[in-house]
């Protein structure tokens, strides 16, 4: 017999049917748009190369890296690592990926501000997230203890979390620039067409959507770890 049953796992559920459904549209799009060849013929190294040469940019490596959507660009090392279906592939999905990633690569050459910003408590939110649950469940666990300080640590827990969500908040105006920048370069470095433009748009617009859904997914968390405090 079940005596007792939290409630506040069905506050994930938006976040985990959202998540679901992104993560769909990224395969869909992704399957669709690599086995539709980009009609300049010029593969994804290529197209970051090209439009780095077109904005000045000469001091950023493009590498190929294994895995699949596994595409980023390095800032530390200014290094664009591309995947297997990337790399060398002249899709138009594979050209608007690694265009999105030069987006970000011309992002910081301008200094952009919320991509500087998220670098820069890259460290913090790495060390807050890996903390938050943790010192949230050793709370739980002192107040059921009536540990009379268990209160503070729980709520020590919630702030770590919360600035852990700072980073995927400002993910967003990250990603979705970089993309902008991509669409806007793919067609002025005249890789794409403008009808293959609406493709690289779903592509893009696709894979924004997981960032989406992880911000989503981590407010989500986040309000369930206030919930359960509110209980005790």
């Amino acid at each position: 017999m079940i005596r007792y049953f939290d409630w506040t796992w069905l506050i994930l559920i938006p976040g985990i049917l959202f998540s679901l459904y992104a993560q769909s549209k990224i395969n869909k799009n992704y399957s669709v748009y690599s086995r539709v060849p980009c009609k300049s013929g010029i593969s994804g190294s290529e197209a970051a190369r090209r439009i780095m040469q077109t904005n000045g940019i000469s001091d950023v490596s493009i590498e190929h890296v294994g895995g699949e959507l596994s595409d980023h660009y390095d800032p530390r090392s200014k290094t664009v690592r591309l995947s297997d279906g990337v790399f060398d592939a002249a899709s138009v999905a594979s050209v608007a990926i690694a265009a999105h990633e030069i987006g970000h690569v011309i992002q910081h050459q301008q200094g952009y501000f919320p991509l500087k910003f998220r670098n820069a408590i890259v460290p913090l939110t790495s060390l807050t997230s890996r903390m938050a649950w943790p010192i949230f469940i050793i709370g739980i666990i002192l107040a059921s203890f009536n540990f009379g300080y268990a209160g503070i640590i729980m709520d020590i827990g919630i702030v770590c979390y919360a600035i852990a969500l700072i980073f995927y908040v400002i993910t967003l105006p990250v990603e979705f620039n970089a993309s902008s920048r991509a669409i806007a370069q793919l067609t002025e470095c005249g890789i794409i067409t403008e009808g293959e433009r609406e493709g690289a748009k779903k592509v893009l617009g696709a894979a924004a959507m997981t960032y989406v859904a992880s911000t989503l997914a981590t407010f989500l968390s986040l309000f369930r770890m206030i919930a359960i405090r509110g209980r005790r």
